[in-house]
């Protein structure tokens, strides 16, 4: 179960299928879309670290266009490539990274409560920590065979928990930086869910597998590409 239904995920898709296709069109490489859409998340990570953070929620949920728009136009155009699945992986990798460095960096030298900066310097470290061991589980278990997309909180999922209430809130009502902390505080704990539901998921499945090394290791085939281009 995803905090976001997959039916309305299956409708957002449909919604920006035209610009899939309009991009298609005119030749717009999904590596391309990929790389702009993590300079995007870049800049939104800055923003959180100099304390533009309705600017920073908004960037932050226009790189999940992005972040959808790239897997539909190589699934659409026929692009799909191990090397483009592992590209928009590693991307994604260094987009988290960017958000929760700026968002640390925010709590640090931002306007939040002295009593509650190591609080929130944890629960942002634990939430990157997190983000990055959501993707890593499901990758480990795919290149042992193990199909593995449960959980509460995957990309798409981080995503809007963190910006749209950055968005409509900013650095929040009252004391400056609270209701953010308490934003990645509640992110940090979902991501931290997610990882143990994957570890567990996995546990049942290998309890009837066989050995790692008589499992095919699937992830260099470019039809695996296809499935894992996003929704880590």
């Amino acid at each position: 179960m995803n905090v976001i239904p997959q039916r309305v995920k299956d409708g957002f898709v449909k919604m920006i299928g035209p610009l899939a296709r309009l991009l298609i069109k005119r030749g717009v490489h999904p590596n391309a879309i990929t790389t702009v859409g993590t300079l995007v998340v870049i800049v939104s990570g800055v923003a959180f670290g100099v304390g533009a953070i309705r600017w920073g929620g908004l960037l932050l949920l226009l790189s999940g266009i992005f972040d959808l728009l790239d897997g539909q136009v190589a699934r659409q155009g026929g692009k799909i490539t191990t090397f483009g699945a592992f590209f928009d992986s590693t991307l994604d990798r260094i987009g988290e990274g960017a958000v929760f460095s700026g968002l640390i960096f925010y709590f640090l030298s931002g306007p939040l409560p002295s009593i509650l900066k190591t609080r929130a310097v944890v629960a942002g470290l634990v939430a990157l920590v997190a983000s990055f061991l959501v993707s890593y589980t499901r990758a480990r278990a795919e290149a042992l065979g193990v199909e593995n997309r449960v959980g509460i909180a995957a990309r798409a999922e981080r995503i809007l928990l963190l910006g749209l209430p950055a968005l409509v809130l900013g650095a929040g009502p009252g004391r400056p930086g609270v209701v953010l902390f308490w934003i990645v505080a509640v992110l940090a704990f979902v991501s931290a869910i997610t990882v143990i539901q994957r570890v567990v998921h996995v546990a049942r499945v290998a309890r009837g597998a066989p050995p790692p090394s008589l499992v095919p290791k699937r992830e260099t085939l470019p039809g695996m590409a296809a499935g894992r281009r996003k929704a880590h």
